[in-house]
């Protein structure tokens, strides 16, 4: 009769010989890792891509809309000319954000963290937004203008999450609404509140809003333009420069974002 092996055998093989479970779940682990990084390329290879006939179809469409080389005779040229710009402009900031979402989720290393003034930011993204606010007849209230605290961030990743945030607020609000933007010290932190009064979205969807692709599943939400990018980019950036985005809504009671960042 064979002798029953010793309790240090069985120990060494136990970890010599790792269990299939174990072995099936580091393979799967492993060709996940790599169709993520086939993705991306892909992401970025396509975009890079569409980029140039785009600059193309903006450029000129540009020019027929002034009429920069002479009247187009019927009026209809001139209007469909601006459609076809308005509508280039839409999908180039689409590629952009695709290209964003595949650097952020690609661990992006380019992240350059400074003392930034949130008011000197603001006034970039709200001048930028001006003519989606105009639209949209919303009033964009900063609580201390020209008070606020400054946060150390990448000074491109701020006015991007800013922009993100308020486009998306604006987007959703009521004619004649308000954003109330505010910030302020908290500790070591800065919080960026950004609060709307448009419809809201049950919070069991709030989880869903920061991954690509998802606007949330209520009618409510799915009545706008776009394809779900901006917070998600908001999520990728702040966790990049060692800060979170907090959502809060309910149905009919508008929705908040809360921008946490180091403090200056």
């Amino acid at each position: 009769m064979p002798e029953p092996a010793s309790l240090d055998a069985l120990s060494d093989r136990a970890f010599a010989d790792p269990a299939p479970a174990d072995r099936r779940a580091v393979a799967n682990e492993r060709r996940r890792l790599a169709l993520d990084d086939r993705k991306r390329s892909f992401l970025r290879m396509v975009s890079h891509e569409l980029r140039t006939p785009l600059n193309a179809v903006i450029g000129f469409s540009e020019i027929l809309s002034h009429e920069l080389y002479g009247p187009l005779g019927n009026p209809q040229y001139k209007e469909y000319a601006g459609i076809v710009h308005e509508s280039g402009m839409k999908l180039l900031k689409l590629v952009n954000q695709i290209v964003e979402i595949a650097r952020l989720e690609g661990h992006v290393t380019d992240i350059e963290m400074t003392p930034e003034p949130l008011d000197e930011a603001l006034d970039d993204v709200i001048d930028g937004l001006k003519a989606d606010i105009a639209r949209r007849d919303v009033i964009v209230h900063v609580v201390n203008q020209g008070a606020l605290p400054s946060a150390v961030a990448d000074s491109r990743g701020l006015r991007t999450m800013l922009s993100n945030l308020l486009q998306n607020a604006v987007t959703h609000s009521p004619a004649g609404g308000v954003v109330h933007v505010a910030a302020a010290r908290i500790g070591g932190e800065i919080e960026i509140t950004i609060r709307d009064q448009g419809p809201g979205v049950e919070s069991s969807e709030l989880p869903r809003l920061l991954q690509p692709f998802e606007q949330g599943g209520s009618a409510l939400t799915r009545t706008q333009e776009g394809v779900g990018l901006g917070l998600p980019i908001v999520d990728l950036l702040s966790r990049a420069m060692g800060g979170q985005l907090r959502l809060s809504s309910s149905l009919g009671a508008g929705f908040l974002a809360r921008l946490i960042l180091p403090a200056a």
